[in-house]
């Protein structure tokens, strides 16, 4: 049965770069995935989840399940953003998050919601999410 944990929002600068761009300025779609994950790593690593030392010590990672992404604005070169990392649901074997990209200013650029699931990566199949992994999820 899922469950929600508290609804605490991350958020996470990220400063646009010619990398991030197209020829004109304008940030590539790809690019709003890249800022997304990062959020997602260091919301991780600000609850104290070192990615690198759970997979060694459980054979477990998180890979993106699926993602819904709704393209609203585009974000320029140069501009500040905000990216939100926020969960929605927590199943056994799943994490939902609500993830959002925003202009210093306010404007929403991106609204995503992003599925991960905790995959055994020996065998490449779901497995169920460790208790204490993150000790707010636990029911």
């Amino acid at each position: 049965m899922p469950t929600r944990p508290p609804q605490d929002t991350f958020r996470w600068p990220v400063r646009v770069y010619w990398e991030d761009t197209d020829a004109g300025g304008v940030v590539y779609h790809a690019s709003y995935l890249r800022f997304m994950e990062r959020a997602r790593s260091e919301w991780l690593r600000g609850m104290g989840v070192d990615q690198s030392a759970f997979k060694e010590a459980t054979g477990l990672v998180f890979l993106v399940r699926e993602m819904q992404i709704d393209f609203l604005k585009a974000a320029l070169l140069d501009d500040e953003l905000s990216v939100t990392v926020e969960v929605k649901e927590r199943r056994s074997a799943s994490i939902l998050f609500t993830q959002t990209i925003s202009r210093a200013d306010g404007t929403q650029l991106i609204r995503a919601q992003v599925r991960l699931a905790c995959v055994d990566i020996g065998r490449m199949r779901p497995a169920q999410i460790p208790s204490g992994f993150i000790p707010a999820f636990d029911p």
